[in-house]
């Protein structure tokens, strides 16, 4: 496994996928490695991220601006050039091992290799075809297609020449992750993903690729929730990095002067928004609790009536989602990315409500608040669950 986003003492989504997909393969008797970082985390990498194999720390990602915000322009030659390092470090530990699996957010990395290494990447976000990963600007959606309009994201004022620059720079990524996926194995982790894609770049060689959701590690979930054995009626909880596009202060504006007197609502995780939210929202009924470790995470969701995933970007496959879905727990979204595509886990009928509106998800959640909590057991299997999924990879592996 091979990744830029690990180790560290606080790892996303993405990171939690690499680390859960590795120790799954190591209880099924695989020898697993993760190459990461060597100029962050502690002296014991792999502890620090939960992994029971062996962390190869590998190369580092010292100084990833390279000016361009200074400069204002998207530089062309930045995300080949950060790819070449981390495909050299590929190459030198590669020997021995069957497989590398790459997750991260450089889809061209691929092209450094040698063509005879059995590579597979896996897409985690919308990075295939937007430099910022997540096409969301200006706290809406983004929908453009044209190059030059993505200098917006880097300059409010560009002129003709910086706009022709990002221009070069995006048109050339693109043409490097089509050519990456047109000669190796690809997993989009949505097909949301996948339509993106092809929505950008609509020639590409698609036939490496295929679409695999992401998991969870059930057992794991299970074992820490059993632990809890009482519902908080009119408990709601939300989970994710406080910045614009998790959309957790359009949720507070709409939610907050409506929240009935018995309901209240613990928010987890850390962000440059979250000081500013808590200030104005925060208080004995709204708790801005933090970045929290996982087992408290699935602790404090299972204790919870509701979880809520506001997010008002487009969430590739939001794993907060699949882990309210295994706990029975009602999960309240916007219809957006590839949440939808999520409902075929559902543990009953209506539990994933899919709202085109902030205010119709508000309005949901109040309705849910109104019914006494669903009390679901918890079931042998989850259809999300890392054993479900690791069949489909090995396959991967296999081709």
């Amino acid at each position: 496994m091979v990744s830029e986003d690990l180790p560290g003492t606080q790892i996303g989504g993405l990171g939690k996928h690499v680390v859960t997909l590795s120790n799954a393969l190591l209880a099924l008797g695989h020898e697993v490695a993760i190459l990461g970082r060597n100029d962050v985390g502690g002296p014991d990498p792999a502890r620090e991220i939960g992994f029971k194999g062996r962390f190869i720390a590998g190369f580092d990602y010292r100084y990833p601006g390279w000016k361009e915000l200074q400069l204002g322009v998207f530089n062309p030659l930045k995300r080949p050039w950060f790819a070449h390092k981390i495909g050299k470090a590929i190459m030198r530990h590669a020997a021995g091992f069957d497989a590398i699996h790459y997750h991260g957010h450089l889809p061209m990395v691929g092209l450094h290799l040698d063509p005879a290494l059995n590579y597979v990447q896996t897409r985690h976000d919308q990075g295939s075809e937007c430099l910022t990963h997540l096409r969301f600007r200006a706290n809406a959606v983004c929908t453009t297609l044209e190059p030059r309009d993505c200098s917006a994201c880097i300059s409010a004022n560009a002129g003709v020449l910086r706009k022709s620059v990002t221009a070069v720079a995006v048109k050339g990524y693109r043409r490097q992750t089509a050519a990456s996926f047109g000669r190796q194995k690809t997993i989009f982790v949505s097909d949301f993903l996948r339509r993106q894609f092809l929505r950008a770049v609509p020639d590409v060689d698609l036939s490496h690729c295929k679409v695999i959701h992401n998991f969870i590690d059930y057992g794991y979930l299970a074992a820490q929730a059993a632990r809890e054995h009482l519902v908080e009626a009119g408990s709601i909880m939300l989970v994710g990095r406080v910045d614009a596009g998790k959309g957790f202060g359009e949720f507070l504006a709409e939610a907050a002067p409506r929240l009935p007197p018995n309901a209240s609502l613990c928010i987890v995780g850390d962000g440059p928004e979250r000081a500013a939210l808590a200030q104005r929202y925060g208080g004995a009924r709204i708790r801005f609790l933090g970045w929290q470790d996982y087992d408290e995470v699935i602790r404090l969701a299972a204790r919870s009536q509701l979880c809520v995933v506001p997010s008002v970007c487009e969430e590739a496959c939001s794993t907060t989602v699949l882990e309210a879905l295994a706990l029975g727990k009602p999960c309240l979204a916007l219809a957006r990315g590839g949440t939808p595509e999520l409902a075929v886990y559902q543990r009953y009928d209506g539990q994933l409500q899919l709202a085109a509106t902030m205010r119709a998800l508000v309005d949901a959640m109040l309705a849910e608040l109104a019914c006494a909590p669903r009390l679901a057991p918890l079931p042998a299997s989850f259809g999300a669950d890392a054993s479900l999924a690791l069949p489909k990879l090995l396959e991967c592996y296999a081709e």
